[in-house]
């Protein structure tokens, strides 16, 4: 994990990491918003059968759920914790509806303070516990599942492999292990009987090398009263180091808090299936021109390859003179991980999301970016965001190795320069946090990347607790 120069905590990277603060980003230079006239796939039925039937049939070495899950569910209770300090909407909600939500029982809610007993470690505690064992839905039977029970729930579903296995690889902060493996405990036996498999559990930890060092608003090293530098975790992006150990060819990749109850299971399924198909479709391909380069590496074959690349990729390659360069070019475009990632269409204003951008050799590539990457001085970039139709939802499928069957070393395709910088606060001092490019921005961004429309019934995360009582997560919703 030493090998990056971004998270050596060395003088020379903590350093590199200080002049980020004053030197800042690059904004991205954004060509056009991804949509479905250039960049978005939107599939037909016969395209969505051909590609869930590619996906049964293909060869694999070996598949994998990865669920990202580091950190407290605090930010999912803000709006409790405040009506804790002040009466609000929220709470009126939350003691409204308390027996509506899994985790409601008699013992722990009725007669006492609601806010406090779900929050505070004299009752349930949730405040200060991962998403990932909070209890989200209760079905008509009794039984009662935490996010992380629903993603064993999907994972036999569609990642199973041909031994019977399915593999789960879950990124967690490292003081929730307990928590995490107690939950795993109640269900796994359970679930391997009712439905007939074997589940290998993996759970990993950020390193804490990939800490970034905090700096004052006038951009010096953050000391801490100790007089020792504060760093701080440098967002979901350094979890690439973690996606890299993954053994397995195929991993899918979903947010902890993105499940719903299982009458949805059917269309989660179906499109995780089809994102899986043209990951392997575009795995395929990229390999057999590969092969054909190492051939026949002629004029004729890299015009197929280039309009090939334009047209699943978005990717314009530039003019070269030199037919040996334009083969070196194009066998680097090609010989990188696949990603297909599901869009969903904008319901209210389009903030991050899937773009068309230029990249430093001078051809284009399809982006996910977020708002913070966008110049908001620019207004042709300004314009693009508001042109944008879809948003994404962080429901992708990655291939991992190469056309001889060898792991791709993910962090060398990471871009350094899409990070981005944040204003926080430490024990009530404001400061500027460093973040490493996001896991699925700019730490995949060297990705050969494919954008493909999902349905919205596929994206239903849990962002704040009242969103438990969405008909998603709540058989009593109308």
């Amino acid at each position: 994990m030493s090998d990056n120069p971004m998270i050596q905590r060395d003088p020379k990277t903590i350093e590199a990491q200080l002049e980020r603060f004053r030197t800042g980003f690059p904004w991205m230079d954004i060509v056009a918003p991804a949509t479905p006239q250039r960049g978005i796939r939107v599939l037909d039925d016969a395209a969505v059968a051909y590609a869930t039937e590619y996906a049964d049939r293909a060869q694999v070495a070996g598949k994998c759920k990865f669920v990202p899950a580091s950190g407290a569910a605090s930010r999912m209770f803000k709006d409790i914790f405040a009506g804790l300090e002040q009466r609000n909407a929220a709470i009126e909600t939350l003691e409204a509806r308390i027996k509506e939500f899994a985790f409601y029982t008699p013992e722990v809610f009725d007669g006492k303070n609601i806010g406090e007993q779900l929050l505070g470690p004299e009752g349930l505690g949730y405040g200060a516990k991962p998403k990932g064992v909070l209890k989200f839905h209760r079905y008509p039977d009794g039984e009662v599942r935490t996010a992380l029970a629903e993603h064993l729930v999907e994972g036999q579903e569609y990642m199973r492999n041909a031994d019977g296995t399915v593999n789960l690889h879950i990124t967690i902060s490292p003081e929730h292990r307990p928590l995490f493996e107690a939950a795993l405990a109640e269900i796994q036996p359970l679930y391997e009987k009712r439905y007939g498999v074997r589940y290998r559990i993996e759970f990993s930890c950020q390193d804490p090398l990939t800490d970034t060092i905090a700096a004052t608003p006038e951009g010096k090293p953050f000391l801490k009263d100790d007089g020792e530098p504060l760093f701080r975790p440098a967002g979901h992006g350094a979890l690439i180091y973690n996606l890299n150990a993954v053994d397995a060819e195929l991993v899918s990749i979903k947010n902890i808090d993105n499940v719903a109850l299982e009458r949805y299971l059917p269309v989660t399924a179906r499109y995780k299936k089809v994102l899986m198909g043209c990951a392997l479709q575009l795995r395929d391909r990229i390999f057999d021109y590969l092969d054909a380069l190492e051939e026949t590496p002629d004029e004729a074959l890299c015009a197929e390859i280039e309009a090939f690349l334009a047209q699943e990729l978005c990717i314009e390659v530039p003019a070269f003179e030199d037919l040996g360069e334009r083969i070196d070019f194009l066998w680097g475009k090609l010989n990188r991980p696949v990603r297909v990632c599901g869009m969903v269409r904008n319901a209210g204003d389009p903030g991050g999301g899937p773009f068309v951008i230029r990249e430093k050799d001078g051809s284009t590539s399809l982006q996910i970016l977020e708002s913070v990457q966008v110049n908001p001085d620019d207004p042709a970039a300004l314009a693009a965001m508001k042109a944008a139709t879809h948003f994404n939802p962080v429901d992708l499928v990655c291939c991992l190795r190469d056309y001889k069957g060898n792991k791709f070393d993910l962090p060398a395709y990471v871009d350094p320069d899409t990070g981005f910088i944040s204003s926080k606060s430490f024990q009530g001092r404001e400061l500027k946090a460093l973040e490493l490019p996001g896991l699925w921005n700019g730490s995949m961004s060297d990705w050969n990347t494919q954008f493909v429309e999902v349905p919205a019934e596929t994206f239903n995360p849990v962002k704040v607790v009242l969103d438990l009582l969405k008909p998603a997560h709540n058989p009593l919703a109308k």
